[in-house]
């Protein structure tokens, strides 16, 4: 089992990347040139800035069991077709049960975006956030080895 992070614009890389030290996990940060990321732990992967690059990487290269840490539903979607185990950072859970669903959910708000202008507004990323990120990765990560 190994530990991928989609690290552009992720604010739990470091949470993810103490947790697969502390079960001694290959951890893999996946981050494109305008980014800058240092790690005694982590190995760290810089992709070019063209759009995907960090995603097509992280699909060639994880397999089945592998965790992927990212924001991205198209990347989840991807991913879960090689069996890997996918969160996101408030510790929710993706798999085929609930991908197309939200690939639907994202088609639509964004269909609306387009057509109505119609935008929400994020709420800002509260600490206790940073705690149920970690409880969930380190239950997936107990469940799974």
């Amino acid at each position: 089992m190994k530990i991928f992070i989609d690290a552009d614009g992720s604010p739990v890389v470091n949470i993810a990347i103490e947790v697969g030290k502390k079960y001694d996990l290959e951890t893999i940060l996946v981050k494109n040139e305008a980014h800058e990321f240092k790690s005694d732990y982590a190995k760290i992967v810089t992709v070019d800035i063209s759009p995907d690059s960090a995603d097509f990487y992280i699909f060639n290269k994880i397999s089945k069991g592998d965790i992927l840490i990212s924001q991205d539903f198209g990347l989840f979607a991807m991913v879960l077709s090689k069996g890997a185990i996918c969160i996101n950072q408030n510790g929710d859970l993706f798999d085929n049960s609930n991908i197309d669903f939200i690939l639907q959910n994202r088609h639509l708000s964004s269909k609306l975006r387009r057509e109505q202008g119609v935008y929400t507004k994020f709420k800002k990323r509260e600490p206790y956030m940073d705690s149920l990120f970690k409880d969930s990765l380190e239950d997936i990560i107990q469940e799974n080895i």
